[in-house]
């Protein structure tokens, strides 16, 4: 019984040396499928797994004598690679220090973002966690302050042929589908924004995407974890603040470029697969301003159940 994705609907296939098995239950122990036990000292499959071996990997990685290799669900043994020593991690104040230092940045400089560090983004975001491996995240990228510019018009002009789905008559007639707080939404944020976002681009200036060098839209198949492309796009935001860029989350373009034939037509254009339910754009590029200070936040609420 695989568990299906976009990218496969097979099982992964276990194979085990027993040979070289020295009956640690490493494995059996971190499989959360349960199709591993041990019998006579070794480890064997169960004939009883939960779905069927989803390629996590978990157990070919906890192996000391490398003895259980998984093939399918696009992972192979060629996937491995040795741990960093400890000495080479991060450690919480250099996290916490990047995690300080990092603001939302809409000004950027004219310097474009090389491929070379779009490729260490990249390779960042893909060690995100995922609900289902393997991860059914895609990404946009835009390379280039015209060709995002390029985008963010394009963006503009679907917003402009849907704006009268979004007026104030449409809206009251909606508030009761809509709940007071999606109703107070729309009308005190989305109507505003989606007006200058318009109004802006009209004068030339662009405060969709800001003119930056670098846009990466993350988002998922319709089997996708709905938070993963969100986690995937949280680690890319980290690695690139720690290559010197700056970065900025923007929720506002998912949403809109979902349902509708037009829609549809935007998302064929810039080769964006699927709609999502969850998506995120990152903007990114070499910050023009400097800050001098750190704003701390807090979260609504946190409270220790008793």
């Amino acid at each position: 019984m695989a568990i299906p994705t976009s990218r496969t609907n097979e099982t992964g296939t276990i194979s085990i040396d027993i040979d070289r098995c020295i009956g640690c239950g490493l494995c059996v122990t971190v499989c959360k499928d349960f199709g591993l036990m041990m019998d006579e000292g070794k480890a064997k499959q169960s004939p009883f797994p939960l779905f069927g071996c989803i390629a996590c990997g978990h157990c070919m990685a906890v192996c000391p004598e490398g003895a259980i290799v998984i093939h399918g669900r696009t992972l192979s043994p060629e996937h491995l690679f040795p741990l960093p020593k400890a000495a080479d991690i991060a450690d919480y104040d250099g996290v916490l220090n990047l995690y300080h230092h990092r603001r939302s940045i809409r000004e950027f400089t004219e310097q474009e973002v090389s491929q070379e560090l779009i490729d260490k983004i990249l390779a960042a975001a893909q060690t995100a966690p995922m609900g289902l491996p393997p991860s059914d995240v895609y990404v946009t990228v835009i390379s280039g302050k015209e060709k995002v510019r390029s985008f963010s018009e394009d963006f503009v002009s679907h917003l402009s042929s849907m704006k009268w789905l979004f007026s104030n008559p449409i809206l009251w007639m909606m508030r009761p589908f809509l709940g007071k707080e999606n109703y107070d939404l729309f009308k005190n944020f989305i109507n505003p924004a989606l007006e200058a976002y318009i109004d802006f681009m009209k004068k030339g200036e662009n405060i969709v995407t800001y003119d930056a060098p670098l846009m990466l839209y993350f988002y998922g198949s319709p089997y996708c974890d709905p938070v993963d492309p969100i986690v995937a796009a949280t680690y890319a935001m980290t690695a690139a603040e720690s290559l010197g860029l700056g970065t900025c989350m923007l929720g506002s373009i998912h949403p809109l470029i979902q349902n509708g034939k037009k829609a549809k037509q935007f998302r064929g254009k810039y080769q964006i697969k699927s709609t999502s339910r969850e998506g995120i754009v990152l903007i990114v590029g070499y910050p023009a301003v400097k800050y001098q200070k750190g704003i701390r936040r807090t979260f609504a609420s946190v409270d220790y159940v008793k």
